[in-house]
């Protein structure tokens, strides 16, 4: 594909305002670890939950939903729309323990909740199995897109590709720290936005697709526009809708959707001003990642149906790329090869901007983790600020190297999204209940985090090296969940509760509230009518009916926006009354919930 002038000033013009963004705030960032990864903490719901959203919106989220809705139709998304649960949860429940908890990094979190060196461990293990070896992975599928990308619309090599994706990348990251990634990703998040939006207006309208009325009606397209999955066919309705909604969103622990908040989401929680910037951010990147966001991927992978059918098609029309990366999330770029001049470099500079929001913070987080969790905490107590921050600098540049490489050997997003969806299973209760249930220890997450992870291993490498019958990838999960669920259970009852004095101090400082802490609070000296008083002033029941309307607003949102499109007046008004409605009950429950 030749790009046109009008294309090369929309691509090196963002390359010039990100790499500027990371000079200007590097000044500052320099400083110290908690300006580099914290940005000083006082930074406003609106920065905070755009920056969620554009590092959510990575360039291999489109390929992903191509993907889904080629091979399992619109209903097919539930496997990803139902972290909403656990988004909005997160929001009323536990985005102001996040940042009541004051800590620097959430790893940081297991020395303030549990005792003994196996806390420590814990602390130190998990900062290079997340910090370095999960976040490589994610950066790898991140980077997978940009391949597929660079292949269909640039003519680049791999190699090439991710070379020149991510070296912008790693200069502003490093530069700026975690301010100049969320200034720059809020500079990013339009230019995404505008491009996807734009993009799927002009393929709806190709003349190859005929416009949105003959879409809507192709026979390659009518039977993957439900919202639902067909409730007669088990086969699909299982893993499509059933399991998500009852099971994975729970369970499973996957980065921008983890039970209880973590990662990246913990890291702008704790960098918010306040507990209520907190909350607001965190509202606010629900309600844009799930609501406004699916529907011009859906629109392009609808339409990609119609101009190529199946993978033959694409690769006949791709020839010079590599027969075992062609597949159906392959589509999502190919549609915009149609792309005019102008658009197209708009659209490409968009992609850009997607895949440099997402490795920019997984960056910066993941070496918050190896200089906080790892090296200071293990290696370097003692080290400098001016240190700190030039070993995180450095870190940043080792991460995306491990991640390039990693990316070589991947072939198709929804491969890689199974298989950290497999990683984490079973691990996501445990998140959820450490805040409220004093038994729960640092042997639990241990145990929660080995088994899951050598579940994992057995289900997706070993299972079918061993010659066993294929397992269906619902039922993998389902395995994976219960098998480590129940370990981790049987280890929290048979193994030394935390330090008393430890747990103590976590009430005192977090004042997670809730019966599970009664012993805790016994032997702090309160009375049973003190922790009766307290019981009533608990607002997590409040929180979680705060959250089941929220999950209303937004898939009302995301549905009436998509009757709306299909001209379906009746449920398209009726679905956007609720919104209004259930809008207007949650800032009148919001006004109820308590803030320190």
């Amino acid at each position: 594909m030749v790009l046109q002038q009008n294309d090369w000033i929309f691509i090196i013009g963002f390359f010039i305002v990100s790499i500027l963004i990371g000079v200007i705030t590097s000044r500052k960032a320099g400083k110290s670890f908690n300006d580099f990864f914290l940005s000083g903490r006082n930074m406003p719901w609106w920065l905070l939950g755009i920056s969620m959203v554009a590092t959510t919106f990575s360039a291999d989220t489109p390929n992903l939903v191509t993907d889904i809705v080629r091979q399992n139709g619109i209903s097919g998304n539930w496997v990803w729309w139902a972290f909403l649960l656990t988004g909005m949860l997160t929001v009323f429940v536990y985005a102001k323990l996040w940042r009541r908890s004051e800590v620097l990094t959430d790893l940081e979190f297991y020395e303030i909740r549990y005792s003994g060196k196996e806390a420590a461990f814990l602390r130190g293990f998990r900062a290079i199995y997340l910090g370095v070896f999960f976040n490589v992975m994610i950066m790898a599928t991140v980077s997978l897109a940009a391949i597929k990308i660079g292949g269909v619309m640039l003519g680049l090599s791999p190699v090439q590709t991710i070379f020149w994706a991510s070296i912008v990348t790693v200069i502003y990251s490093s530069l700026g720290g975690l301010k100049g990634v969320m200034i720059t990703d809020f500079f990013q998040f339009f230019i995404a936005m505008i491009g996807a939006v734009w993009a799927a207006i002009y393929i709806v309208n190709l003349p190859e697709v005929g416009g949105l009325s003959n879409l809507l009606q192709h026979e390659n397209v009518v039977d993957k526009l439900n919202f639902l999955p067909d409730f007669t066919n088990w086969e699909t309705l299982i893993p499509l809708l059933i399991l998500p909604l009852a099971v994975q969103w729970w369970s499973v622990w996957y980065p921008g959707a983890e039970p209880g908040g973590g990662g990246y989401i913990a890291q702008r929680m704790l960098s918010a001003k306040d507990e209520k910037n907190a909350v607001a951010a965190t509202f606010l990147f629900n309600v844009t990642h799930y609501a406004l966001r699916p529907w011009p991927w859906i629109l392009v992978g609808l339409a990609s149906l119609v101009v190529f059918p199946d993978l033959a098609s694409l690769q006949t029309a791709f020839p010079e790329i590599d027969p075992a990366v062609v597949k159906h999330d392959l589509a999502y770029p190919a549609m915009l090869t149609f792309l005019p001049s102008g658009l197209l470099g708009l659209v490409i500079a968009s992609l850009i901007a997607a895949y440099m929001s997402t490795i920019s913070t997984h960056l910066n987080w993941g070496s918050s983790y190896v200089v906080n969790d790892f090296y200071k905490r293990f290696l370097k107590p003692d080290a400098s600020e001016k240190e700190l921050v030039s070993v995180g600098r450095l870190s940043t540049i080792v991460l995306m190297i491990f991640a390039g490489s990693l990316a070589l050997l991947l072939q198709n997003a929804l491969q890689a999204f199974n298989i950290l969806l497999q990683i984490g299973a079973g691990t996501g209760l445990l998140f959820i209940l450490r805040w409220f249930w004093w038994r729960v220890n640092a042997w639990s997450e241990i145990t929660a985090m080995a088994v899951s992870f050598l579940m994992a291993l057995y289900l997706e490498i070993f299972h079918d090296l061993l010659g066993f019958e294929a397992i269906d990838s619902h039922w993998k999960l389902l395995i994976g969940v219960g098998v480590t669920s129940i370990a981790w259970i049987v280890v929290a009852f048979s193994t030394p509760p935390t330090d008393m004095k430890v747990m103590m101090d976590f009430v005192q400082r977090i004042n997670p509230g809730g019966p599970g802490w009664t012993p805790v609070e016994e032997e702090m000296g309160l009375s049973k009518e003190e922790i009766a008083n307290k019981r009533k002033e608990w607002d997590v029941p409040r929180g979680i009916l705060a959250m089941m309307i929220g999950v209303i607003l937004v898939y009302s949102a995301l549905f009436a926006t998509g009757f709306w499109i299909y001209g379906n007046m009746i449920p398209a008004i009726i679905l956007s009354v609720i919104v209004l409605l259930a809008g207007y009950m949650l800032a009148r429950m919001v006004k109820k919930i308590s803030f320190q």
